[in-house]
């Protein structure tokens, strides 16, 4: 179940640094629909507090 948690841990907290790169390619090229960008800034958000609760979840498993 660990090593499970890890990988889950190591694909959410890429899939962050996959959102932060496009949102920012996004402002670097000027994009002209700001929704697009908000949007993007959002699932950001999301993705890394799901990224924070699996990495509670896995630490609260390794101290146990």
């Amino acid at each position: 179940m660990h090593m499970f948690l890890n990988i889950l841990v190591g694909l959410a907290l890429l899939s962050v640094l996959g959102t932060l790169a496009v949102g920012m390619v996004g402002l670097a090229r000027g994009n002209p629909d700001p929704r697009r960008s908000n949007k993007i800034m959002q699932y950001r958000v999301l993705l890394q507090g799901g990224a924070l609760i699996l990495i509670v979840v896995l630490m609260s498993m390794l101290r146990g």
